[in-house]
């Protein structure tokens, strides 16, 4: 589970092992998660894209995962976006 952010945005991807392939994303520049926020750049839209990957991890057969930072801190949005992947049935 890679999470890349912006000011503006959060981005979620879960890549195969080898890197080749992205299995499953989620982001808040996707329409349907877009509408039902707020604002796109807060821990709320975190929340859902948090909740939008671990759906989408378990449509595609995905429980288990590491969980790739990408240098950002782990508080604020990453947190919860972690936190969510992990209440919506992701395993770290």
């Amino acid at each position: 589970l890679s999470v890349f952010r912006t000011p503006r945005h959060i981005y979620a991807q879960i890549i195969s092992p080898d890197g080749g392939q992205v299995l499953a994303a989620a982001s808040t520049v996707e329409a349907d998660l877009r509408k039902s926020l707020k604002g796109t750049g807060n821990v709320e839209a975190a929340t859902a894209v948090g909740k939008a990957i671990a759906e989408k991890a378990k449509a595609a057969g995905i429980s288990k995962v590491a969980f790739d930072r990408s240098g950002f801190r782990y508080h604020g949005r990453v947190k919860a976006l972690a936190d969510a992947a992990r209440e919506g049935g992701l395993d770290f």
